[in-house]
């Protein structure tokens, strides 16, 4: 699966595409990541990007033309190569539909994503209404720009393409999602070591922080009954 990602900072998704499960992914081949700086796409030798909102107001507003050349070039390439590519475009919006693992799972049928990261006071309309088949939001929050966003998508669907996580069932929507515990049994705030209650000669004492009893049993039903609660 290819996702395309347009924006106009290109060097923040460096270091998160080359790190965990996005690298392992990638350099296995089931996904891949490409970065657009739209800037590329302008024609004026200023590169420029933005424009003053029409009616007035403060800010700038990303220009329909760029991006609109940007995503005609994605979807012709990918035709180019295999005219059943089934691509999704997406816009991130305040606006738009909040994310969820739905989401998630029925974007990741696709086999391209073309996410428009948004910046300043936002985008042109008619790349809402005329380029993006979509508007996602993450919640009800406002963020510098759509590159953040961009970034949790990417991970939320690469989650459901087979072979990505090592294992199927680390999907938390498909076992539940409950508290989780490891070594030690006991842990104890005081430098890792039982407290004394007194003076020196005094009784250590025993409580801390201690894992669920049911789960070092090794009662795989009474476990899942636990887990399941």
């Amino acid at each position: 699966m290819k996702f395309n990602i347009l924006t106009i900072f290109p060097k923040i998704f460096d270091s998160y595409i080359s790190e965990s499960i996005i690298k392992r992914a990638r350099e296995k081949g089931l996904i891949e990541i490409k970065v657009h700086n739209i800037r590329d796409y302008t024609t004026d030798k200023h590169h420029k990007v933005d424009d003053k909102p029409y009616g007035g107001g403060p800010g700038m507003v990303l220009k329909i033309e760029p991006i609109f050349k940007a995503v005609s070039n994605i979807k012709n390439q990918a035709v180019r190569k295999n005219k059943k590519t089934k691509s999704r475009t997406i816009l991130f919006s305040t606006r738009g539909k909040k994310m969820d693992s739905k989401t998630a799972k029925r974007l990741s049928k696709y086999d391209q994503l073309i996410l428009i990261c948004g910046r300043y006071e936002g985008v042109d309309e008619r790349v809402a209404k005329y380029v993006a088949d979509e508007e996602i939001s993450l919640g009800d929050f406002v963020l510098a720009g759509g590159e953040l966003p961009a970034l949790v998508l990417t991970e939320a669907v690469a989650r459901y393409i087979p072979g990505v996580l090592g294992k199927y069932e680390s999907l938390e929507d498909i076992k539940g999602s409950f508290p989780a515990y490891t070594r030690p049994e006991i842990f104890y705030s005081d430098n890792g070591k039982p407290r004394r209650r007194g003076g020196s000669g005094s009784r250590l004492k025993t409580s801390g922080w201690r894992v669920p009893k049911v789960l070092v049993t090794g009662h795989h039903k009474n476990i899942a009954e636990y887990r399941k609660k």
